[in-house]
């Protein structure tokens, strides 16, 4: 895997103006953006998903440009085979287990009355162990097992690259270090890049093979 992401971006709220500035080149199929809240770490991340669009600069991921302000190239988000795990998980509410992952297929919706017997759907079921909560509701089940729908979600596309939103913020202490160690499994076996955002050490100490420090809208140094 390779990405390189050079971005610039100025966004201006009440009296106050942030300046993005981000420039970073890895092939590493796990990398880190660390930093506090609010300095660039999400934004940066949503500029490579194409959810915000920077004032110019480039994104290329495995040399293919996603971005590239001088030559008008902005691919839309579903078009970038990029997959986005958000800090909530963004569940659907009134979708069941199955029916949440196969939303990620990008067919969209083939079915979702009978999503649990889609092959893509039960390979993921299976590796998350989710086969007994495939009929319920993100409400009836753990934040542990909301965390693997959500991941099974992304990775049922099969994207270049998973993006990941401070993904154990939400979690009990206990729960994250276990949640970490299926992270890391489920990485291994995968061999999916990622791209973790996050202000916790021990995010960094778990998946940081190439680590960046952000602050103020630009990366500070390579840890």
């Amino acid at each position: 895997m390779s990405i390189s992401v050079q971005i610039h971006k100025q966004l201006r709220a009440a009296e106050r103006t942030f300046r993005l500035d981000i420039s970073f080149s890895s092939a590493s199929n796990r990398i880190v953006l660390h930093g506090p809240s609010g300095s660039g770490k999400s934004l940066t991340m949503k500029a490579i998903a194409g959810l915000m669009t920077p004032d110019s600069g480039k994104v290329v991921l495995n040399e293919r440009t996603l971005f590239d302000q001088e030559s008008h190239t902005n691919l839309r988000p579903q078009e970038r085979n990029v997959a986005y795990l958000f800090q909530d998980y963004a569940l659907f509410p009134h979708l069941n287990v199955a029916q949440n992952i196969a939303f990620g297929l990008r067919r969209g919706c083939f079915n979702l009355r009978r999503p649990a017997s889609h092959p893509a759907v039960q390979r993921w079921l299976q590796a998350f162990e989710l086969e007994a909560t495939a009929h319920s509701y993100p409400a009836q089940i753990s934040g542990g097992q909301r965390q693997r729908v959500a991941l099974a979600r992304a990775l049922v596309s099969q994207p270049d690259i998973l993006l990941l939103d401070e993904p154990f913020a939400a979690l009990d202490p206990s729960l994250r270090t276990h949640m970490r160690r299926e992270l890391d499994d489920l990485q291994q076996q995968t061999g999916v890049p990622m791209l973790i955002i996050t202000h916790d050490p021990a995010d960094v100490e778990a998946f940081g093979e190439a680590v960046y420090e952000v602050r103020d809208g630009t990366i500070r140094q390579q840890l």
